[in-house]
């Protein structure tokens, strides 16, 4: 594949354009542990409540329960999440609070600008497990500019599904190796050349450590491009 053949960019989100664990641990200790006084390890919660995301998938991938959004399959992780942590006595609404922390992550330090630029030469839409709410509201608050909320909810398939890569080729107009994806993840970029798109990865060293991230700091040996950040993205993909 020729990176001049590419014609749109479709990106993960979550670990690739946003800080997930960071964001989900500030989000915690403000709302449990400087609102409630409550003591924990909040980069753990974070991590506890993200463990959970790929076993939750899994049980609509397979077939064993319908199609929800992620909204739905985040709370009930938290439900249990919180169990784990013995923490109780919170509010409907003090739950929803927490699990819309999603909806409120912050972007990697390179993500907005290195868009900007990729955005000059191609249109940019996520291709996200994310629901279109929680897509949305993430773009607002941190200013992603995106040009289409593509994923799982609108494929009603989550990754890595073939169904998911394929809609969004497919709605954006574009034949499926002249869609590229960009992630931090090999098993994402794996699956969507399985699919038939491009890959690019880029490299996100902290996603769930501060130090001593093993998985994924390297590209696999199948990605089109292999970049260091978005702006290093840019510059490959001459924007």
């Amino acid at each position: 594949m020729a990176l001049e053949d590419v014609k749109a960019l479709t990106f993960d989100v979550f670990g690739t354009v946003v800080d997930w664990r960071r964001s989900i641990a500030r989000e915690a200790a403000a709302l449990l542990g400087a609102g409630k006084g409550l003591e924990r390890d909040w980069n753990a919660f974070a991590l506890s409540w993200r463990n959970r995301y790929q076993p939750a998938m899994e049980r609509v991938r397979s077939g064993n329960r319908g199609f929800v959004k992620l909204d739905v399959l985040h709370r009930e992780n938290l439900l249990e999440v919180l169990e784990e942590f013995e923490i109780d006595g919170l509010t409907e609404a003090e739950i929803d609070h927490l699990n819309f922390a999603w909806h409120r992550l912050d972007p990697w330090p390179d993500t907005v600008a290195g868009m900007t630029r990729l955005r000059t030469n191609y249109p940019l839409a996520s291709l996200s497990n994310g629901n279109v709410a929680l897509i949305v509201n993430m773009a607002r608050r941190a200013g992603l500019p995106w040009d289409a909320v593509l994923g799982a909810e609108v494929a009603r398939a989550y990754k890595p599904m073939p169904e998911a890569y394929l809609s969004a080729a497919d709605m954006l107009g574009v034949a499926p190796a002249e869609c590229m994806l960009v992630a931090a993840h090999n098993d994402d970029l794996k699956a969507a050349k399985v699919a038939g798109l491009s890959a690019a990865f880029v490299c996100r060293p902290t996603e769930v450590a501060d130090e001593d991230q093993t998985k994924d700091r390297e590209p696999w040996e199948g990605v089109d491009v292999a970049a260091t950040s978005f702006e290093d993205l840019a510059d490959k993909l001459g924007c």
